[in-house]
């Protein structure tokens, strides 16, 4: 089961950045020379309203590399060795910055294409602005990985059937929902799930979301591996 530190790993994007030396060349870039790429651990910019990350937090790592046509189409090769662990969280943030009972929506959508191997996640992590509290939504996975915690039913909400799992990763509390079927496109109503979240199970209060991450969460990706988002929006205020 993949344990996380990423709310230590968050604040540490906003810290100079650590020395990994994870390089590798640009050969896996699109073909069409992209907008912006980066091989480098902590690598980001923001492009018409997201800010990327390359994000290569965890130990054991191997090398990856984020390229970025935009904000919402964008992708990363990554070989990262066959062995436990989470090794990096390449993706997309949108900043919120609102509490949850001044939200009249909060919606996104997601195009991708994924390998059929390797062992990952996609997923959306949101955060409140504290990084006390982590939500994460778990739209397909493959290989050994699972949730942080223990199993809490399951919850048919927010436009998929999903299994729900809590837990605490000794820096902050993980609410999990992992989706019943692999999906590479789709639509998720994430309001209701944080209404669930602190309304029914009263696992937080009306706390301010800071923002919403896109992305993959690499546990390996052994001899390179392709993760694309074709497309994403997210929306709301």
């Amino acid at each position: 089961m993949a344990t996380r530190t990423l709310g230590r790993v968050a604040k540490a994007l906003l810290a100079p950045a650590l020395a990994l030396g994870a390089t590798v060349g640009l050969a896996s870039a699109p073909a069409s020379a992209a907008v912006w790429n980066s091989c480098d651990q902590w690598g980001n910019t923001t492009l018409n309203g997201y800010t990327l990350y390359n994000n290569i937090w965890g130990s054991g790592a191997g090398s990856q590399c984020v390229w970025a046509n935009s904000g919402t189409n964008w992708g990363v090769w990554a070989d990262h060795p066959n062995t436990g662990g989470i090794k990096s969280y390449p993706n997309a943030k949108k900043v919120i910055n609102k509490p949850i009972t001044s939200l009249t929506s909060l919606t996104s959508s997601y195009n991708v294409t994924v390998p059929s191997f390797g062992a990952y996640n996609t997923s959306y992590d949101i955060w409140d602005t504290g990084y006390r509290y982590e939500v994460m939504l778990w739209v397909n996975k493959t290989g050994a990985v699972g949730p942080l915690g223990t199993s809490q039913g399951s919850l048919t909400l927010g436009g998929s059937t999903w299994s729900v799992y809590k837990g605490n990763n000794g820096s902050n509390d993980v609410f999990s929902f992992v989706r019943g079927s692999n999906s590479s496109s789709g639509t998720v109503d994430i309001l209701p799930i944080l209404k669930w979240i602190k309304d029914t199970k009263g696992w937080f209060g009306n706390v301010t979301i800071g923002d919403v991450q896109f992305g993959y969460e690499i546990t390996s990706s052994s001899g390179g591996l392709d993760f694309t988002t074709n497309s994403l929006t997210v929306s709301g205020g």
